[in-house]
């Protein structure tokens, strides 16, 4: 059990340890006292964790939404007419795992894909922080990626235009995407293009063996969606289960093209119904308005407390100031990305904060008033407002919870940093509050 002090000094260690996580990217910290001149950089810490085959190494920084940090917005609804009843909500399930893993194979900062299932309306909605070409998000998220081999009847590859492409290679092979291992991007060793190498399992790798052995001097037509990719010709059997796909492609029409093959074919299609841009210009008034609205009202109940509660309440602003900087420490070690409401969410918090500090208070005016001293007074305010505002916490939390399960979008950012500011205001009350008061009052 630790003692009173003992507690102190993990309260000041805490407070030292958030501020620094809480510190920007790079900060400059200058100061001269007497002949000591500081002048540099600080930059905040690093996670760097490597345990096993697990590795994270990542810089700890605020990460913001969609309506913060500008991006794209689109609602997508999958066409379940082709689909049977029983197995829509599987076909659901797996179109939004498929369009997730393909955004976050693709590298996309904190994107945010949820389902939406309106009546008989099955819908996706995805935020993309970062992105602001809406046609290369939908091209990146809409994407069958059906992959087909096709072998070639007797005319030349040649001759190929689009109305005589079914003509040229009307064998369709077993052999699709199905069968596909793995795909990435390689360079062409003579040329040094991008191109994409496929790896096939071992019943694919059968497959594209015999395709090859029987079309030696042939063309052999890879197909993505219908739309041709290449025909290369063959000029031997091809054993061991890898091919490349050449096409003159980009590094980055490559590396997508590669993604797509990997995250798979979407079991039912996705038609954008909604879809729009917002701008990084408006999200950084946004942040400026809501940091000069919680300075604001920080400020306002600081004062408050102060002219309301005297010491108690310079005491109390302390405490709040260490509220703040351990739950902003606490959204960018998880991290929790910020947007507006999520942002309003945290300032409420500061205020349903200080209302823990206010029972306490004005109960420990009540025990002195009926004659306690102060270190009764203090012990009784602290144990008698407990149960009222524990119970008071638990029901805001669950309304918080009711939120985030039912809510989408900016409704569960304005829930989940609500709660963790309700979680760690009961802390900041009952612990850094009361030992505080007991380092002024000594027993």
């Amino acid at each position: 059990m630790f003692g009173k002090r003992k507690i102190f000094w993990f309260i000041i260690a805490l407070t030292i340890m958030v501020a620094i996580v809480d510190l920007p990217k790079d900060y400059p910290l200058k100061f001269r006292l007497g002949q000591i001149n500081f002048d540099r950089t600080i930059s905040s810490p690093k996670i760097n964790i490597n345990i096993g085959n697990f590795a994270v190494n990542k810089d700890i920084d605020v990460q913001f939404g969609l309506d913060l940090a500008g991006g794209t917005h689109l609602v997508l609804e999958a066409d379940m007419s082709k689909v049977e009843k029983a197995d829509r909500v599987k076909a659901y399930d797996s179109a939004k795992n498929i369009v997730e893993r393909r955004i976050n194979l693709y590298g996309l900062s904190e994107p945010v894909i949820q389902q939406s299932k309106v009546g008989d309306s099955y819908r996706i909605l995805v935020e993309i922080p970062g992105v602001s070409n809406i046609d290369q998000a939908i091209e990146l998220i809409g994407k069958t990626a059906q992959l087909s081999f096709f072998e070639e009847a007797t005319k030349s590859a040649n001759e190929a235009t689009p109305s005589s492409l079914a003509e040229i290679w009307p064998i369709l092979t077993s052999l699709t995407g199905k069968n596909l291992k793995k795909a990435e991007v390689t360079f062409e060793p003579n040329t040094g293009e991008p191109q994409v190498s496929l790896e096939f399992d071992s019943d694919g790798a059968k497959m594209f063996e015999d395709i090859t052995t029987r079309n030696v001097g042939k063309t052999v037509a890879i197909f993505l969606d219908n739309q041709l990719l290449s025909a290369p010709k063959v000029n031997e059997s091809i054993t061991g289960g890898k091919a490349s796909i050449t096409g003159k492609f980009s590094l980055d029409e490559a590396k997508r093209l590669a993604i797509s093959l990997n995250a798979g074919a979407l079991p039912v299609p996705l038609k954008v119904i909604e879809q729009r841009n917002v701008g990084a210009t408006l999200g950084q008034q946004s942040i400026e308005r809501s940091v000069l609205a919680g300075m604001v009202g920080f400020l306002i109940i600081a004062v408050f407390m102060i002219v309301n509660y005297g010491l108690l309440g310079v005491i109390a602003d302390t405490a709040l100031i260490i509220y703040a900087l351990i739950v902003f420490a606490i959204f960018k070690l998880v991290p929790v990305t910020l947007t507006l409401a999520g942002i309003a969410g945290f300032i409420l918090s500061i205020g349903m904060a200080v209302d823990a500090n206010i029972l306490i208070f004005e109960r420990m005016k009540e025990e002195i008033r009926w004659g306690k001293d102060y270190l009764v007074a203090l012990k009784l305010g602290f144990d008698r407002a407990f149960p009222s505002i524990r119970d008071s916490n638990i029901s805001s939390l669950i309304t918080c919870g009711i939120l985030y399960w039912f809510g989408t979008g900016i409704v569960r950012g304005f829930a989940l940093t609500l709660a963790i500011g309700i979680v760690v205001s009961l802390f900041s009350a009952i612990t850094i509050t009361r030992n505080l008061l007991n380092l002024i009052y000594k027993e």
